[in-house]
């Protein structure tokens, strides 16, 4: 979460996956929330947004997908639950222990993103900081050594089936 002081302000908060399959380029899928502190506004991602995320990245990788979440609440609450456990088989979910964002290769990407285009940024407005976000993402898209680097830190292998 990035905030921006000043009128109109607001919040960005970015939703992410970092997509692996053996043989293939590693890619990486995300969406921006806006959020601008108005009257019956969605302050932050809902759980509804999170399998929505899920959904695209299957039809995307046109392949079933294993997913490695950490403990975020909308992860664990009972309606994603109901929505994982449903009868679809192309989900599986791995859950990340606690505290354990060292096994989390996307928060290499946040990381990227941070040392990148955010590295000294001072921002004039809520949408251009969204620009600058948007711009590092799609630059760091197009580099699959980087999203490739970003599961090697964590020391985690793909193991073909």
């Amino acid at each position: 979460m990035v905030a921006v002081s000043g009128s109109p302000g607001g919040r960005v908060s970015i939703a992410g996956m970092v997509c692996y399959r053996p043989g293939h380029r590693s890619r990486l899928i995300y969406r921006p929330h806006r959020y601008q502190w108005r009257a019956g506004e969605v302050a932050s991602f809902t759980w509804t947004d999170y399998r929505d995320l899920l959904i695209t990245a299957h039809r995307h990788l046109d392949a079933p997908i294993v997913v490695i979440w950490d403990n975020l609440n909308w992860h664990t609450c009972a309606e994603m639950q109901w929505f994982i456990q449903a009868g679809d088989d192309w989900r599986t979910v791995v859950r990340l222990p606690p505290y354990a964002p060292d096994l989390n290769p996307a928060e290499g990407i946040w990381s990227l993103l941070n040392r990148g285009v955010l590295a000294n940024l001072a921002v004039c407005s809520l949408d251009h900081l969204i620009r600058v976000i948007e711009h590092g993402l799609k630059k760091i898209q197009y580099c699959p050594h980087l999203i490739d680097g970003c599961l090697a830190e964590t020391g985690l292998l793909l193991k073909p089936p």
